[in-house]
């Protein structure tokens, strides 16, 4: 058991510590909708909102209420109002937004001094910082519609929040706002949020709401959950949408998404709450679980330097184990570094190739054309292969040429032809595997 819990374990870890490294010392905002609150996931949210911060990473958790001032509502005999998507806040709805955000903050506050139960991290309470960092405005008038005490924010104190986050603190706000002059306004969650994290300038923003997430076909609530969506599409998407008027309308925490990004937020993610666990598995899992928003493809193609060398040898080695590959020790890598092309998805190498130059002879090898198998069939080889073929081009080369002996049907299909192992340049015919018995195969350069 413990050998099959050793080879489960290893791979997940190794998979999960790059993220670990690049969060530490970031900023998240984290949007918790009262929904999920009432829900009864907030221990378990809690509880991996803790694991998280214990990592580095630096935690604003704004909470909403919508279920619980309705409840309240309700015990008072008065009717919830709503237009354009926003509660209408009169005097009675006012003071049922104070009294729920009390209970809630208190409930949120108790949930985080109970650290991490049944772990070695169980005395370690998470501190928590709540005030008055929002500044608020009233919405007004809408086409005849008065909002009375509905408010939308105005200024953050982003100050006084970098100070809390410094002190090692999560810094906790609820959706309300005061004016200059002490008046109270109920905001929106995901306004706060939104506004929080364009202000701090966060690393992410992350809505925990009650959608899983953007689905391909957002009129199938069958299709897949599109897990990246660039801010482009994004749009076009709102725009194609008829306007949100429910939080479970497709655009609505989209909308909020594409704000954060168009503010300088890189990523914006929409999780379910109902998802036990679903903060780590987007954070920490290379494809996430729900829709991530960014301004531009996190994917990247670029030439290798000696900092990717721990990368690359991550990518290749298991090809190396099973024989695909032929065995190149680290010294070899490092020294060949800017030979290498990589692919890479938010910081984490997942493919590379290399092109080893034999310019007398006008022809390169193509080394290494590895891509992880979790990544695979997606078009990255073909990717890297085109790059190669525009680095020789650039480079005078009028052919590649690849060594193989199980992947010869890939390259046969994209242009490549079997040639005699004679046909290798003078310098790479002397270091030739006989025994190895490779393919040769060679693309002419148009």
């Amino acid at each position: 058991m413990s050998t099959v819990f050793n080879f489960t374990f290893v791979p997940w870890f190794r998979s999960v510590a790059p993220y670990i490294h690049k969060f530490r010392n970031q900023v998240f905002v984290i949007g918790l909708t009262g929904e999920g609150i009432e829900a009864g996931k907030l221990a378990s949210i809690a509880q991996d909102i803790a694991m998280i911060q214990a990592m580095g990473v630096k935690i604003v958790l704004v909470h909403g209420f919508r279920p619980q001032v309705n409840e309240q509502l309700r015990l008072r005999g008065h009717a919830a109002q709503t237009s354009h998507g926003m509660r209408i806040t009169d005097t009675v709805a006012l003071d049922c937004a104070q009294e729920a955000a009390g209970q809630l903050r208190y409930e949120i506050e108790a949930a985080f001094s109970q650290g991490l139960p049944n772990t070695p991290m169980a005395g370690a309470r998470v501190r928590v910082i709540s005030g008055n960092f929002i500044t608020a405005r009233p919405v007004g008038l809408i086409d005849g519609v008065d909002f009375m005490h509905s408010g939308l924010v105005r200024k953050v104190d982003t100050e006084g929040i970098q100070r809390s986050l410094e002190l090692g603190a999560l810094v906790l706000i609820s959706p309300f706002g005061f004016s200059p002059t002490g008046e109270a306004f109920n905001l929106g969650m995901e306004d706060v949020a939104t506004s929080v994290a364009t202000a701090l300038q966060s690393d992410k923003l992350i809505f925990l709401t009650e959608v899983p997430g953007i689905r391909v076909d957002a009129n199938d609530a069958e299709s897949d959950i599109d897990t990246e969506l660039p801010l482009a599409d994004a749009k076009r998407l709102v725009a194609s949408l008829p306007p949100a008027t429910q939080p479970t309308d497709p655009a609505f925490y989209l909308t909020h998404c594409i704000r954060a990004c168009e503010g300088g937020v890189e990523r914006s993610h929409i999780i379910p709450f109902a998802l036990d666990g679903s903060l780590l598995l987007e954070i920490y899992v290379h494809d996430g679980i729900g829709t991530m928003v960014v301004d531009e493809k996190l994917e990247s193609m670029r030439e290798a330097t000696i900092d990717d060398v721990s990368g690359i040898l991550t990518v290749i080695e298991p090809f190396e184990k099973d024989g695909t590959l032929v065995k190149r020790d680290r010294t070899e890598i490092e020294r060949d570094a800017g030979l290498y092309s990589i692919i890479e998805h938010d910081g984490v190498i997942f493919g590379c190739a290399a092109l080893y130059p034999y310019p007398e002879e006008r022809t390169g090898e193509m080394a290494a054309l590895t891509v992880l198998p979790d990544t695979q069939s997606q078009g990255d080889g073909e990717r890297l292969l085109k790059r190669i073929e525009a680095r020789a081009r650039a480079q005078g080369l009028q052919s590649i040429f690849v060594l193989t002996t199980r992947t010869q049907h890939w390259f046969l299909k994209r242009g490549f032809v079997q040639v005699n192992a004679d046909w290798l340049p003078e310098a790479r015919k002397r270091k030739y595997n006989w025994d190895r018995k490779s393919l040769v195969l060679m693309k002419k350069l148009t």
